[in-house]
């Protein structure tokens, strides 16, 4: 989603608060809750479960792997639905031509910085770029090229774009302080 005037363009960002996060967190946290009960079922020497018997277990040392399983991935579940919840990535970028300043604003972890707020003059922006690695983890990522600083990523490193896509969006923030495109 995009807002856009003659002199202000904001691009919301999403963050972690996605569809697929979510399922993946509700799935971990299901799994992990059925290994830590078969494993306490092995302790206790009764099914917590019912209708999966845990008579074939012994707690020592398949009882005790599976509740090491089910405790860490708990704590794997409850990490993937915090980020989601606090919306960790999250933001927007805002170019302002009438002031003539970039805002790159993002929601990072819990904590002292959680608020994550770069200032650009645009006179210092000198193109916007792309870069695409393609293989095992393929990486797509449109940034910013500052006089002066590292490139500052304006998309989301798991977003999948087509080659299109990736032109069109690196061509709107290349666009609005009329600065050239680079890695096409």
């Amino acid at each position: 989603m995009n807002c856009r005037s003659k002199w202000i363009q904001v691009d919301f960002i999403k963050g972690s608060r996605t569809f697929a996060n979510s399922c993946r967190a509700y799935i971990i946290l299901c799994g992990a809750t059925g290994f830590l009960l078969v494993g306490l079922s092995s302790y206790v020497g009764e099914d917590l479960i019912p209708g999966l018997s845990s008579e074939q277990i012994v707690f020592i040392p398949q009882g005790v792997v599976m509740c090491f399983y089910g405790i860490a991935g708990l704590f794997l579940g409850l990490y993937l639905w915090c980020t989601a919840f606090r919306n960790v990535g999250g933001g927007y970028n805002l170019f302002d031509k009438r002031r003539g300043v970039s805002f790159i604003f993002r929601w990072g972890f819990p904590g002292e910085n959680r608020r994550i707020c770069i200032r650009l003059v645009l006179k210092d922006v000198e193109a916007a770029g792309s870069e695409s690695r393609e293989g095992f983890y393929p990486r797509q990522i449109i940034y910013l090229k500052v006089r002066g600083r590292q490139n500052i990523p304006l998309t989301r490193i798991g977003e999948g774009l087509t080659l299109g896509d990736m032109e069109e969006k690196a061509a709107e923030p290349a666009r609005f302080p009329r600065v050239s495109i680079e890695g096409f």
